[in-house]
């Protein structure tokens, strides 16, 4: 991605980052616990946590006394304090309890929970942004088990099946390749069941594994969020409007375009949606099961002007794979 910014859904990060603050004092918490469990459990712990708890101020006098034999005492000072670590590991040992019962045990071992190591974001942060992603997204579910790994072409026969490959093939490179600052708009058309939500979900999985922010919803669902705030005054109290998401992610993936019950009001939504989108730069994907006719007849000009101007097409073609599954059983 070279030096594009990472835009992660700003609610995720401010979550994710929450919980990484927190996740520390959680892990020390915990074992402060189990200490305090040994000083009363276990005789003669409690003496040797405080005598190895000093060591910080025995090493600050020994440094005020002159660099003349530093070295020395302070060799002897580590020896002294191994001898009080095997001394304490066979106490405990003694009791029944693991030697290292009481240590601070973190999530991540490289960050140790903070999230960011050398100054860079750690990998179980960005998989905690990633998993959060998948779910703001709306496509949670859909992601266990659609993606480009497990797309089968066996249900596409001969011209069909070299049209679908070529669409997986441009999919896949978009999904590698995404950027959020010039991506292109995608027009999936197609009768239902051809894989056009099965290419949709993997493309944003992809897409937010590398970082991006995605939304993914049906079109009635999204309008039926517009319809809300504006009718119902339904809002957000943290995020402002409901609907803002729709405007500010990285990726719009809107499923089913013209299941929506048609209105002047929907159609302005949908206009609203893509010409702002447009405006700010910002990718979307429409899939349908209406084609290109169907699309003119039910929304007004200025809205299939942009569709078929500013998406780039592709069409599905072949037989519902739903039916062909259903035939084989």
């Amino acid at each position: 991605m070279g030096a594009e910014t990472i835009s992660y859904n700003r609610e995720n990060y401010k979550k994710i980052r929450a919980e990484y603050a927190e996740k520390p004092h959680v892990a020390r918490a915990a074992a402060d616990a189990k200490r305090d469990e040994l000083w009363k459990k276990v005789p003669g712990v409690a003496e040797i946590d405080k005598l190895l708890s000093a060591t910080g101020l025995k090493i600050f006098s020994l440094a005020g006394e002159g660099r003349e034999g530093l070295d020395e005492k302070l060799a002897v000072l580590k020896e002294e304090n191994k001898t009080l670590r095997e001394k304490r590991a066979k106490l405990l040992e003694a009791a029944g309890y693991p030697s290292d019962y009481s240590d601070i045990v973190y999530e991540c071992n490289i960050c140790n929970d903070t999230g960011f190591c050398d100054g860079q974001m750690c990998q179980c942060m960005k998989k905690a942004l990633v998993m959060a992603g998948y779910e703001s997204s709306g496509i949670g579910d859909l992601i266990k088990n659609q993606s480009f790994e497990n797309f089968s072409f066996d249900y596409y026969k001969g011209e069909n099946r070299n049209i679908v490959e070529h669409i997986f093939s441009r999919m896949k490179h978009y999904a590698e390749t995404f950027s959020a600052k010039n991506a292109e708009n995608i027009l999936f058309i197609g009768n239902t069941g051809l894989g056009k939500t099965h290419l949709s979900t993997a493309t944003a999985k992809v897409i937010i594994d590398r970082g991006f922010d995605v939304v993914y919803d049906s079109a009635q669902n999204i309008f039926f969020d517009f319809e809300n705030e504006r009718f119902h005054s339904v809002r957000d109290t943290e995020m402002g409007a409901v609907t803002e998401r729709y405007f500010e992610c990285d990726l719009l993936i809107i499923d089913d375009l013209g299941t929506e019950v048609a209105s002047s009001f929907t159609v302005s939504c949908l206009y609203n949606i893509i010409n702002t989108r447009q405006n700010r730069n910002k990718a979307t994907i429409i899939s349908t099961n209406l084609d290109s006719s169907e699309l003119r007849r039910r929304y007004s000009d200025r809205i299939t002007s942009r569709i078929f101007g500013e998406f780039f097409p592709f069409f599905f073609k072949g037989d519902d794979i739903r039916s062909q599954k259903l035939n084989k059983k």
